[in-house]
């Protein structure tokens, strides 16, 4: 990992913790004049892929108990949204009109 983005939340501290493992972190500010949610541009695709892999029920809990069965079911889990999203393809599903 060479950069992390981190909620205002986070204090200067997490940004020298990073900067030890030579990780470049940035605090995402919110926007003062802004009202209501509004998405924040990087963090959101991280958020919008983390929604998608709750749709994959090995992943919604911590089934396995060796790290290479997670890693597998993820790599399983994005390989399944990408021949999805290149296929145009449609999952029935409950989610699905």
């Amino acid at each position: 990992m060479r950069k992390a983005l981190v909620d205002q939340g986070f204090k200067k501290s997490v940004v020298d913790h990073g900067n030890q493992y030579g990780i470049d972190v940035e605090i995402v500010e919110r926007n003062p004049a802004d009202k209501g949610f509004v998405p924040q541009a990087k963090r959101w695709v991280v958020e919008q892929t983390n929604g998608i892999l709750m749709f994959y029920r090995r992943l919604v809990r911590d089934y396995k108990h060796r790290p290479a069965s997670s890693r597998s079911r993820f790599f399983w889990a994005m390989t399944s949204v990408m021949a999805r999203r290149l296929t145009d393809a449609t999952v029935l599903a409950w989610r699905t009109p």
